[in-house]
């Protein structure tokens, strides 16, 4: 057992790091490599990451997780953190981004991005956000809150872990804002911490309900935003 316990310390360190590894590959490494090895990598390498901890934890520890099922408040404060977020968003790139051409520098590579993913019209566009809002969102979850947060915390401190899962959460949207905005930009880790404060008020809910429901609408409300902001700039 105590062989098991030291293994799941790698383990979690891999979870933490690998989405960055991950996306750096197949966004930044293999920029020139062709869009049917970029999407083979991001599909094969998604796949991986979320089959980690199901395995890890079923198949290595033997352990049957506990799905706490909704909590009404928990609901509650995400569905209106993930509201007052999507509002807050739509302002800010409505009355400030736009009108300040803050896209205008990272929207030809956005573009290029969107393409080399198949994306190539509104239909697709919006049928991989409506995929991202309501099952990524769920698998990033599980992911983050349930399977990095919750082995951490077991193993320091709930707050530290709180943030440790929160960081290594937004590392990985760091490569993503730095490609588009440049390292020194503000928007870049405007943007990054913003994903950081997500994560932390995910990983405060799930911490205080015990069910990944809450944090999960929270998430979807969120990257439903994004996309209706996304679309506007592409389409």
């Amino acid at each position: 057992m105590p062989d098991k316990q030291n293994a799941t310390r790698w383990v979690v360190f891999v979870a933490i790091v690998y989405p960055t590894i991950l996306t750096l590959a197949y966004f930044r490494w293999l920029d020139d490599a062709g869009p049917i090895l970029q999407r083979g990598v991001f599909q094969g390498g998604k796949l991986l990451q979320f089959l980690l901890p199901a395995v890890w934890v079923w198949w290595v520890l033997k352990q049957k997780p506990h799905w706490s099922r909704p909590d009404r408040r928990g609901l509650l404060e995400n569905l209106v953190f993930g509201g007052t977020v999507v509002v807050a968003m739509l302002l800010l790139y409505h009355l400030l981004l736009a009108p300040w051409g803050v896209f205008e520098g990272p929207l030809e590579q956005i573009m290029q991005k969107v393409e080399e993913m198949g994306v190539d019209s509104p239909a697709l566009f919006v049928a991989l956000g409506v995929f991202y809002a309501l099952g990524h969102s769920l698998l990033e979850e599980y992911y983050w809150r349930w399977f990095v947060f919750g082995q951490l915390r077991e193993r320091i401190s709930v707050p530290w872990a709180i943030v440790i899962s929160s960081l290594g959460f937004m590392a990985h949207h760091v490569v993503l804002m730095v490609t588009f905005f440049g390292l020194f930009s503000f928007w870049a880790w405007f943007f990054s911490l913003s994903v950081a404060v997500g994560g932390l008020f995910w990983a405060w809910s799930y911490q205080r309900t015990g069910s990944l429901y809450g944090p999960w609408l929270g998430h979807l409300l969120v990257d439903a935003g994004i996309f209706i902001v996304g679309y506007d700039l592409v389409f």
